[in-house]
């Protein structure tokens, strides 16, 4: 076959098994949907985006013409948005790598899981990602507003450990912040060139100065050192059928405009495309093309949004300068259900500084499908008149525990017309609960320390998530799970899942170090297997 393991996606969980496998002597090749994105532009390779027209949607159905930045899918009652580009949720996520505690890891988790098993492969994914706190000398106004928040309700706050290379010996000044002049240039312990953090505040749109550990100064580029992992822009997989002994994965090369259509063989394929995308995938093979027809009857099942809520407070009498990075660097612990029965965590978010940008130039030009324009116009309308609106906005966001009940499934827009979509059934009825302490908890902060909260009065109807997990959850047989503990799908040896569609529950926490670790463990248990 043309190689021993194709990975479809580069995201945490594909580029951590590419990396593994390659480095212990297979041919990798990884097919990523997105472009090759960086903070220069050259070939092959786009500059992030940042003025308005860049490149900034990715559309599904469309990507031969749409191949941006973010990928945003409006379901009913859910929207989710992710990224698309080598480096996949590393690109657009806000770095925090947090271990989530051990009693998340209960049925209906496989027996084979538990932080104790999963313990050293946390410990072994944040040394590879190169994991640092915020330093003291550059907390900004959100750390200390959160830690004065969390002290007058009885709790505490924490830094959380974050992807982002920090020079040490730099002060913050937030009302006069640093530029990229004061980033240091250096080589970091893996070989690739890096800057170090000046607080742009674009940790979720391409930090301009490469100071986040994105997966492609790590794991990948570990992977392409071995000479042995090839990654493949622009390569959307349609399809992956048995083929002797392994599999042929089919896809379309997407360049000028077009989708050209090619294949590669491997004796193992891991996908690893992301919750909506790997789901879909093997929906589409299962359902649509015939391919794997006997992928688990549990394939999109207890999907779930991680519990994700973001509320903003306005400060009418304090500077918060959210604009001013890392984007999240603390949180407040309230894991152990101490407020309402409930499992959540509280960060700091920030509003980076392009979103800031768009909110007046996408509102002047009129623009209707940017990927954000119900967040900005919506922010506009509730700060509408206030002098500076934004320097006085703290972004209180919260991971939690929801029901976990959504399934995702194929579906024609009009019953029986139109092309099968990935569509989301979503029913917020039974994760109110967890959504209104989360709320509660945000607007309680807000209140104690001088903040007008605004959580969005739509917010039932209308919830968002960077976070999808589940749809390809592990299970131990085919009747509870579509994947075994180690990721490998029920009913077809040697092809796998590798990412957040596997977590079978919420998690409550930023869930990228739970999916390195499992990529680390399966990656371990595909060597010895070999």
């Amino acid at each position: 076959m043309s190689f021993d393991v194709i990975v479809i996606g580069s995201g945490f969980g594909g580029a951590i098994t590419a990396c593994r496998l390659a480095q212990v002597g297979a041919k990798v090749l990884i097919l990523e949907r997105g472009r090759r994105w960086d903070n220069k532009s050259g070939p092959g390779v786009t500059k992030y985006p940042e003025d308005l027209l860049d490149p900034w949607i990715w559309d599904q159905e469309r990507p031969e013409l749409l191949n941006g930045w973010t990928d945003l899918r409006m379901f009913k009652g859910m929207s989710v948005v992710v990224g698309a580009g080598v480096g996949g949720g590393s690109l657009i996520y806000a770095n925090v790598s947090i271990i989530p505690p051990d009693d998340v890891f209960k049925d209906p988790w496989p027996a084979e899981i538990s932080g104790k098993v999963l313990r050293p492969y946390f410990q072994l994914a944040g040394d590879v990602l190169d994991l640092q706190y915020l330093p003291t000398n550059q907390e900004n106004p959100r750390v200390q507003l959160l830690n004065e928040a969390a002290a007058k309700i009885g709790a505490a706050g924490q830094p959380l450990p974050i992807a982002v290379s920090f020079r040490q010996d730099l002060d913050l000044d937030p009302a006069h912040p640093p530029t990229e002049a004061d980033s240091y240039e250096h080589v970091n312990k893996h070989g690739a060139k890096q800057g170090t953090c000046v607080h742009l505040g674009r940790c979720d749109f391409g930090c301009p100065v490469k100071a986040k550990n994105t997966l492609d100064v790590n794991y990948l580029f570990l992977a392409e050192q071995t000479g042995l992992a090839e990654i493949r822009p622009l390569h959307m997989v349609t399809r992956i059928e048995p083929q002797g002994t392994g599999y042929r994965v089919s896809f379309d090369r997407l360049g000028n405009g077009l989708r050209m259509p090619g294949s590669e063989d491997a004796g193992r394929v891991i996908i690893a495309a992301g919750s909506m995308g790997s789901t879909e995938l093997l929906l589409r093979c299962r359902d649509q093309f015939k391919t794997l027809p006997n992928v688990s009857r549990f394939l999109g099942k207890n999907w779930s949004s991680n519990g994700d809520f973001l509320t903003p407070a306005f400060y009418p009498q304090r500077n918060i300068y959210p604009r001013v990075g890392p984007t999240i660097s603390s949180g407040i612990n309230f894991l152990d259900r101490s407020r309402g029965g409930q499992s959540f965590i509280i960060e700091n978010g920030g509003i980076p500084n392009v979103l800031d940008m768009h909110m007046q130039a996408s509102l002047a030009a009129g623009i209707k499908n940017h990927p954000f324009q119900q967040l900005i116009a919506w922010l506009q309308s509730q700060l509408q008149g206030k002098d500076d609106a934004i320097t006085h906005l703290m972004p209180w966001f919260a991971n939690g525990v929801d029901a976990g009940n959504g399934e995702c499934r194929l579906k024609r827009p009009l019953w029986i017309f139109g092309n099968l979509r990935l569509d989301l059934k979503w029913e917020v009825i039974k994760s109110i609960p967890a959504f209104q302490t989360e709320i509660n908890t945000q607007v309680e902060l807000s209140n104690k320390t001088g903040g007008v909260a605004l959580p969005a009065p739509w917010w039932k109807n209308a919830l968002i998530t960077p976070h999808p997990l589940g749809g390809c959850n592990m299970g131990t047989t085919s009747q509870n799970g579509v994947v075994d503990h180690a990721g490998e799908v029920f009913a077809y040896k040697g092809l796998y899942v590798m990412d957040g569609a596997i977590i079978p529950t919420p998690l409550g926490v930023n869930p990228s170090r739970t999916i390195c670790a499992l990529a680390e463990r399966a990656a371990e248990i595909m060597v010895k297997s070999a």
